[in-house]
């Protein structure tokens, strides 16, 4: 598919499409409503993820002590009773079965991006704190992304305390852990930034961004979906080109969603993940004639 081909097929499509793509650690190359903000679904654990690493070197807790596995978290909501989450709802039985056990907060956050778990997210959430959230979107430069509330916070939700984010922002936060690895950067030291990249490698989940790959293809990954919402944000790493990012944020309204829907959010995302592999060597070819890329925010 030619990039015009591309560009006219997203402007056929409902809902909202943010894409940013570019080099890692140079502007991107093409954006398309990056600046939109989008709910976050399963997006915001990277920031819970660098929360934590940062609380670690901060000396503030200790990521392989073990803690207690509970179902009863913190609402943001100040007047709100604790909440919990659904085991129905999620996609990890191995931190659920350890419920009422103990496990560390390290082995939690993993599960919390390679399964995507709920439950460890919130069990995150609630050592290393929300505010803690904020510091690193705020240190990664993020205009619009806030993290406000864990997952399954309903008295919060219809609180309208929500979570959000933006494909530019994503690809700062993103970016930012992947330059970080090498050298000193805004959200953690390259040790830890090299232990987030490798958490989001194993990604058990390799759907979206991942579809649209050639097998074997290193792939630093988080995804995240509800009805109506499926994003993926990635640093890909090919053989033969330099590392990119590829972020792609999908939003349709109430009246447009439906199981199909979801479906065909999942495979244009694939599909653009395709054509952007395709032009790694060029990412240029991507930018659509007349409409420059927007400069991504800047850590701070």
């Amino acid at each position: 598919m030619a990039a015009g081909d591309l560009h006219a097929r997203l402007d056929r499509e409902p809902g909202t499409i943010s894409v940013y793509v570019g080099p890692l650690g140079a502007p991107p190359t093409w954006t398309r409503h990056a600046e939109a903000t989008h709910y976050a679904a399963s997006t915001m654990k990277l920031a819970v993820l660098a929360a934590l690493h940062r609380a670690a070197e901060a000396g503030h807790l200790d990521p392989d002590a073990p803690v207690e596995v509970v179902n009863r978290f913190t609402s943001a909501r100040p007047d709100a009773p604790p909440y919990s989450c659904r085991r129905a709802y999620d996609n990890d039985e191995a931190v659920w079965d350890r419920l009422d056990g103990r496990a560390s907060l390290r082995w939690l956050a993993e599960r919390m991006i390679v399964r995507s778990s709920n439950l460890a997210t919130n069990l995150v959430i609630e050592h290393v704190g929300l505010p803690a959230v904020a510091e690193v979107w705020r240190l990664a430069g993020a205009r619009h992304s806030v993290t406000g509330r864990g997952i399954e916070d309903f008295a919060a939700r219809d609180a309208q305390i929500t979570n959000l984010v933006t494909a530019a922002d994503l690809a700062a936060l993103l970016g930012a852990v992947a330059t970080g690895a090498n050298r000193p950067g805004p959200i953690a030291s390259p040790a830890g930034c090299a232990a987030m990249l490798d958490v989001l490698c194993a990604q058990q989940i390799r759907q979206d961004v991942a579809e649209g790959l050639p097998p074997g293809i290193r792939l630093a990954h988080k995804n995240g979906w509800v009805r109506g919402v499926r994003h993926g944000a990635a640093v890909v790493y090919p053989d033969d080109a330099a590392p990119y990012l590829l972020v792609v944020c999908t939003t349709v309204d109430d009246d447009q969603t439906n199981a199909q829907a979801d479906v065909d959010a999942n495979q244009l995302v694939a599909d653009i993940s395709r054509e952007v592999w395709q032009a790694r060597h060029n990412l240029t070819a991507l930018t659509p004639a007349g409409s420059p890329a927007t400069p991504p925010p800047s850590p701070r």
